[in-house]
């Protein structure tokens, strides 16, 4: 675009927080700065260091520009499970901002369990490996990440000397926590008869009597009723009796008074319904693992503790407790009867095995009450055998993804995980992070001779610095301000290794600088591609370049030997999910020499979600009922369908595997391809946080 025929529509000055100087305000009558005003400040400093308790290969950045009109964002996989407030698990990929679950604080000796807030979620796509511990407890990372070993933080991959020099795990660490999580229970018809047994067993009333009425012929009456003070549980219980052909009603039993919190019951006096549940709580003859799964969770939502460390079920029937104890066994767990010889008879069963084994319990059992399974407070003290016994790298590259919680850290599998940097940098200048990232738009105009000061710096190390990390250095107004040329001269004369992720192709522009930093030092280079349908595109991303262009800007800059992949992003059910139209995409990636490929689904998160519905009412009304069946839940499509667009690369690549025989530096070539089908990981997706 020919800036210097623009017409500048007002210039004003506003002063922005942590900035000594007024910011020049700008507009520019032109299309794609519409409804955008941009900022111009004089930036005190141009590396900027990233957060210790991020995971990023990278501990240095460069954003010449603060807010982004591509809106792009960026490491576990998704499915690895998270230890979350109410004590079970969530796969990473679902954790959402606002969610509460576990992380850690130092408490004098000991770290301790704490419940923390998600305050955002993060994603990228990097090469893959896998973390195996002596139990079998396994991790699917990046290279980057940083678990907590009796050592302390460690990366996953590192060296001893030289520049990646860093602390990494090796076969002498063992990790903090207590092992891989125990996988919930299905809820089958044997788990269901179970927990009813269990649960009315040990809470429930259930009579038949006879007495002389007046006037009446009959004179029986059959009562059921189960009354607690836990709603999870009761709610469980008549869902459980609904299904069984049990038709109950729900009443007040018990008012709040002093310390006893109120009750709810349910109840039913109907002969057929009594008798049907009398055979639901029969002892079966032959329990199997789900039935004593049920039985277990519901003899501990209605008589058990989770307490000072330690989990009990009390009970004074000795068949109760009989069945208890043999569940226990069956599943594995080791249990202590304690006896303090009281009138009533009562007996408690204690579990063994500390932490450890209380989590298994939550995890493989999956009570109902979440109270009950409170770690907050707890040390974390573990006999598990977390011993690395291997690191192997996948050969592939995978979406994976990471999170930001209060105490920078949360439960990963079992073991406590360092937590990714977030990018709030525009609620620091009193703007949202939502639209005003993308229309309120800061420069910093002397970015490029500020960052010739830093690098000649007696202290600066060399290290890479990372480049579109968190806004677009060639989002469009680049072509206004031609910073890059300048960052660029920086690296080549000070011979420092960098790296560059972008939607443009803008930065062929730039392409003899960065042959020259290839020269004396390393680069790569990044760019996403979503669909080369020209209606999608055009309907999608009416302001960015040419899918083609950019799948051009990627072959121009490998044959320059500037390493270069593609992020297919976002992947639209129903508009670019062909495998046809991804297929075509992998096709002109193999042929421009991309050394990686991904994928990305579509996330609507906050506002984009109504942006994008208003879109689509007006250009693909039909898939309307289909969107909100698939997101009425959230930012996110279901699992499966999230599942289905990760494999349509995945296998797409599969199909495709001769394309790379001539790709010597490509991460997915055949022969890692066949490394990757050994091990068979999962397909998954990667969110995206804006379509636009």
């Amino acid at each position: 675009m020919r800036w210097d025929e623009l017409k500048v529509e007002n210039e004003e000055e506003r002063q922005l927080p942590g900035y000594r100087d007024g910011a020049v305000v700008r507009r520019f009558d032109a299309p794609e700065a519409l409804d955008t005003r941009f900022y111009e400040v004089r930036a005190k400093s141009a590396l900027n260091r990233v957060p210790e308790q991020s995971q990023v290969p990278f501990r240095w950045t460069i954003n010449p520009y603060r807010g982004c009109t591509h809106a792009c964002v960026y490491c576990l996989e998704g499915s690895t499970p998270i230890l979350m407030a109410d004590g079970r698990t969530k796969p990473l990929a679902e954790v959402r901002p606002g969610d509460l679950l576990y992380g850690t604080v130092r408490d004098r000796f000991y770290r301790r369990y704490v419940i923390t807030e998600v305050r955002d979620q993060w994603s990228t796509t990097k090469p893959a490996y896998r973390v195996v511990l002596e139990d079998g407890t396994e991790l699917i990372t990046s290279g980057d990440h940083r678990f907590l070993t009796r050592r302390g933080w460690k990366h996953v991959v590192g060296a001893g000397c030289g520049q990646a020099r860093r602390p990494h795990l090796t076969g002498n660490d063992k990790m903090m926590g207590v092992g891989a999580f125990a996988k919930p229970p299905p809820h089958t018809t044997s788990y269901r008869r179970g927990y009813l047994c269990g649960m009315i067993r040990g809470d429930g009333s259930i009579g038949s009597y006879s007495y002389d009425r007046p006037s009446r012929n009959r004179s029986d009456v059959h009562r059921f009723r189960l009354a607690l003070a836990d709603l999870e549980a009761l709610r469980r219980a008549r869902e459980y009796l609904d299904d069984n052909g049990v038709v109950t009603q729900e009443f007040e039993f018990a008012q709040a008074a002093g310390a006893r919190r109120a009750m709810s019951a349910i109840r039913t006096s109907a002969r057929a319904s009594v008798d049907r549940v009398r055979e639901l709580i029969t002892w079966p003859r032959g329990a199997d693992d789900e039935w004593c799964k049920g039985f277990l969770a519901g003899i501990f939502d209605a008589e058990g503790s989770n307490s000072c460390g330690a989990l009990r079920i009390s009970n004074t029937d000795p068949v109760i407790i009989d069945w208890t104890i043999w569940s226990f066994r069956r599943l594995g767990f080791q249990t202590v009867v304690e006896d303090r010889g009281r009138p009533n008879g009562i007996r408690c069963i204690r579990l063994r095995g500390g932490l450890r084994e209380r989590l298994r319990f939550f995890h493989a059992v999956g009570p109902a009450i979440s109270r009950k399974s409170d770690l907050a407070g707890t040390a974390i003290k573990s006999d598990a055998r977390l011993g690395v016994a291997a690191i192997e790298p996948l050969g592939v590259d995978l979406p994976l993804y990471d999170i930001t919680t209060g105490t920078g850290d949360f439960i990963a599998n079992g073991v406590v995980s360092h937590n990714c940097f977030a990018r709030p940098t525009h609620k620091y200048l009193d703007m949202n992070a939502g639209r005003d990232f993308e229309r309120e738009i800061v420069v910093k105009v002397n970015v490029p001779e500020v960052l010739r000061r830093e690098l000649a710096r007696p202290s600066w190390k060399g290290e890479h610095v990372a480049l579109g990390t968190n806004t677009d250095p060639y989002q469009w107004v680049e072509g206004r301000y031609k910073l890059m040329p300048g960052i660029w001269e920086a690296f080549r004369d000070f011979r420092n290794p960098c790296s560059v992720l972008t939607k443009s192709p803008l930065l062929l522009r730039d392409l003899p600088l960065m042959k020259e930093v290839a020269e004396v030092a390393s680069i790569t280079a990044s760019l996403s591609v979503p669909t080369l349908d020209e209606k999608a595109w055009r309907a999608t991303e009416p302001h960015t370049p040419n899918p083609r262009a950019r799948i051009e800007a990627v072959a121009e800059l490998n044959r320059a030997g500037i390493p270069s992949g593609v992020l297919i992003a976002p992947l639209i059910p129903g508009i670019n999910d062909a495998p046809e139209q991804v297929e075509r995409i992998l096709e002109l990636c193999a042929e421009a020499g991309a050394v990686h490929v991904s994928g990305i689904a579509l996330h609507l998160r906050g506002d984009v979600r109504g942006i994008f519905m208003d879109w689509l009412r007006s250009y693909r009304p039909d898939l309307v009922p289909r969107y909100e069946r698939l997101y009425a839940r959230g930012a996110y499509a279901p699992r499966a369908e999230r599942d289905r667009l990760g494999a349509l690369v995945w296998r797409g690549r599969e199909r495709l595997a001769g394309y790379f025989r001539d790709q010597p530096n490509a991460r997915w070539r055949p022969a890692a391809m066949e490394e990757a089908k050994e091990v068979k990981p999962e397909p998954v997706t990667l969110p995206q946080a804006s379509l636009f």
